[in-house]
This record gives structure tokens, C-alpha cells and sequence, in this order.
């Protein structure tokens, strides 16, 4: 027989745990402003019944995926609510000495409940100019040769797990295979709420150590893969891509693709003749298609270098010195002699390296954007 002292301090447990949730729930509430975001969303919808609004359809289509984000940010914070309460209401008539089974059950609901908001919790922390769009993840295999590139395909396969484990979905751009094994370089986007905000920080040097699979001797090797985050951004009027300043050059797809590849050139690479900077996609099966996503990246690219000069620019105003952390990880991912990753940001780390290239990435992402918040 259960002790009633013992009942009785689980039931003030539960309470006290619903009641903490409860007022984080109302200060996230207040950072977030859904007022401020439903009159957003009025003016969004004003937009959207205009006789011409699909006559740019660019524009038509960032405006409705900002509304469709609202109104999915405010379903999910009322249901968090709704559910806290609820569970308070239910408290009182939980009994764990006469109904041990429902208390266990109530227990369970507790704790799922405070694992969804510690999921929920980390949104408030995403308040950038892009931290609500869609993600464009480049992985490029760096020094290691053969051990890098296959580190690069277990980078990919990483992020791709995560973002299936947040329910997010994820597609190829552009993919260049590896001699031996992995990838040297892959381009994939990640669509869902907050993606890029998500995402934003895992972009830096990653490094593995282990006994590598691909020498004969087995040996300790160390090798190094960059990973870059850009936002998708739909075609924004900052950045304006002139047609002329661009070189188009088509191409045959080289790997894994349906029956198109490597008979029609339907893959596509755009040059950007002022900057330089080169955007490709060969993932599609049309050409049109594979222009459209190179074009969106090409996008991408812009926009962000545009941001890195405006923050030079600020920098050198201030006397303020840039430091340059293309050369050093952020992360390292240690196989052998002992199991470890750890992120030298934040300090956070985790002794299951198995768990965290599985897509287990919520602690890591976690404490980096509470370090900058």
C-alpha cells in the first residue's frame, strides 16, 4: 500500500511542475507577441484578397508562407497552453494511492508536456531577420581526403536525420560523389518553421578524429568537412540579379537521378560575373527545374554577402577587428580513443557521438542559441 505522505508529495510534485510550466509557457508568450503577430496577419490577408496578388508570384508566395507560419506558430502556442491547463485541471482528481495506473498515466502526459515545451522553449530564441525561412545547407569535404569526404556524407546524412526527426522535409540541389566513398561537396535545402533559425549554427569547420576504415594500417586520422547555412529568401528586394551579369551554363547531371541523367543537359550552373559566386543544381529532372533551384540559391548567396559587408562595414566604423573562423572548428566529433562530441562555442558536449550523427542535435543547437541570445 502506497504511503499518503508519499502520495501526496508526488501530487505537489506534479503541481509545482505544471505551474513552472505554466509561467514559462506566459513569458515565452510575451516574447514571441502573438497580438502583434495577429495584426500581422490581418494585413498579410488584406494583401492576399487583392485582385492582382498572384500577378508576382514570388512575392504571392513569400506573403502566404508568412501567413501559413503565424497561423502555425499560434495553433502551437494556444495548444501548449490549452494542454498546461488542462493537466492543472485534471490534478485534483488524480489520486496515486487509489488509482495507481492513471497517476502513472498523468505522470507520463507531465513529461511529455514539459518535453514538448523545452522543444517549443527554443523558438523564442529565434528572432532574426531570416530565422523563420527554409534552410540551404552546404557541406564541402576539406582536408582528410578519403576520411573526409566519407565524413561528409555522414554530415549530410546528420542533418538529414534531424530534420526528419523535427518534421521538416529536405532535398537535394546538388551532390558530387566521392572517389572512393562519401561526398566532396552537397548542396540540400530544409523546409519548415524556423529551419534556417535551427540551422543557422551548425555553419563552420566540423572535425572527426577516429581509426580510419581506409587505410590498410587502421591508423588515428583526423579530418575536416565545412559546413555552411544560408536562408532562403524569396527573391528580396535588396538583392536585385540583373540577367545580364549572369552566365548560364548547362551540363549532364554526373550522378544518381532517374532515367534523364546523363543523357539530356538538364543540369544548370550559374555564374554571378560580378562576385563571382557560382550556384548549380543537378538534382532536378528538367533544366527549367534545376535553373529555378540554382537561381534560388544564387539568391541565397547574394543576400548573405550582402549581409556579411554591411556587418564589415559596421565593424570597421566601430574599430572593431573581424575575426576570421573559416580555419577553425566549431565542433569535434571524437571516435577514438574515447567517445565525445563537443562544440567549442558553446562548451556544451555529449558522450554519444553513435546518437548525435543519428540527427540528436537538439542540445547542441540549444545551448548556441542561448550563447548568442
Amino acid at each position: 500500500m502506497r504511503d499518503p505522505e508519499c502520495t501526496v508529495h508526488l501530487m505537489h510534485e506534479m503541481k509545482a511542475k505544471l505551474e513552472e510550466i505554466q509561467t514559462l509557457i506566459d513569458q515565452g508568450l510575451k516574447k514571441v507577441d502573438l497580438s502583434a503577430k495577429q495584426t500581422e496577419l490581418l494585413a498579410l490577408n488584406e494583401d492576399m484578397q487583392r485582385p492582382d496578388f498572384w500577378n508576382d508570384k514570388d512575392n504571392a508566395a513569400e506573403v502566404s508562407q508568412r501567413a501559413a507560419n503565424i497561423v502555425k506558430l499560434t495553433e502551437i502556442w494556444n495548444k501548449m497552453k490549452g494542454e498546461c491547463e488542462e493537466l492543472l485541471g485534471l490534478l485534483p482528481g488524480i489520486s496515486a494511492e487509489d488509482d495507481p495506473k492513471g497517476a502513472a498515466e498523468f505522470r507520463e502526459m507531465v513529461a511529455r508536456l514539459e518535453k514538448n515545451w523545452r522543444k517549443l522553449e527554443i523558438s523564442t530564441f529565434l528572432s532574426g531577420k531570416y530565422d523563420e525561412n527554409n534552410a540551404i545547407v552546404s557541406i564541402h569535404a576539406g582536408t582528410g581526403g578519403t576520411d573526409a569526404q566519407d565524413f561528409g556524407e555522414m554530415l549530410l546524412r546528420m542533418y538529414l536525420r534531424y530534420a526528419e526527426r523535427m518534421e521538416f522535409e529536405s532535398a537535394i540541389f546538388d551532390k558530387s560523389a566521392g572517389e572512393e566513398a562519401g561526398i566532396k561537396s552537397v548542396t540540400f535545402i530544409v523546409k519548415g518553421q524556423f529551419a534556417y533559425g535551427y540551422l543557422k549554427g551548425e555553419a563552420g569547420v566540423h572535425r572527426l578524429v577516429r581509426l580510419s576504415p581506409f587505410n590498410s594500417k587502421n591508423t588515428r586520422e583526423t579530418s575536416f568537412v565545412l559546413v555552411e547555412v544560408l536562408p532562403e529568401i524569396h527573391w528580396s528586394k535588396d538583392v536585385a540579379i540583373d540577367e545580364k551579369e549572369l552566365r548560364i551554363d548547362v551540363f549532364r547531371s554526373s550522378g544518381p537521378g532517374g532515367q534523364n541523367v546523363n543523357k539530356t543537359s538538364s543540369a544548370v550552373r550559374i555564374t554571378h560575373l560580378p562576385t563571382g559566386i557560382v550556384a548549380q543544381s543537378q538534382n532536378e529532372r528538367s533544366q527549367l527545374q534545376n535553373r529555378e533551384q540554382a537561381m534560388k540559391l544564387l539568391h541565397a548567396k547574394l543576400a548573405n554577402l550582402m549581409e556579411k559587408q554591411q556587418a564589415k562595414e559596421l565593424s570597421e566604423l566601430r574599430g572593431e577587428k573581424m575575426e576570421t573562423s573559416f580555419g577553425s572548428q566549431i565542433r569535434s566529433y571524437v571516435l577514438h580513443p574515447y567517445k565525445m562530441v563537443k562544440d567549442h562555442r558553446s562548451g556544451y558536449e555529449e558522450s554519444n557521438p553513435d546518437a548525435v550523427l543519428d540527427g540528436e542535435l537538439d542540445g547542441f543547437i540549444e545551448a548556441e542559441l542561448k550563447k548568442v541570445a
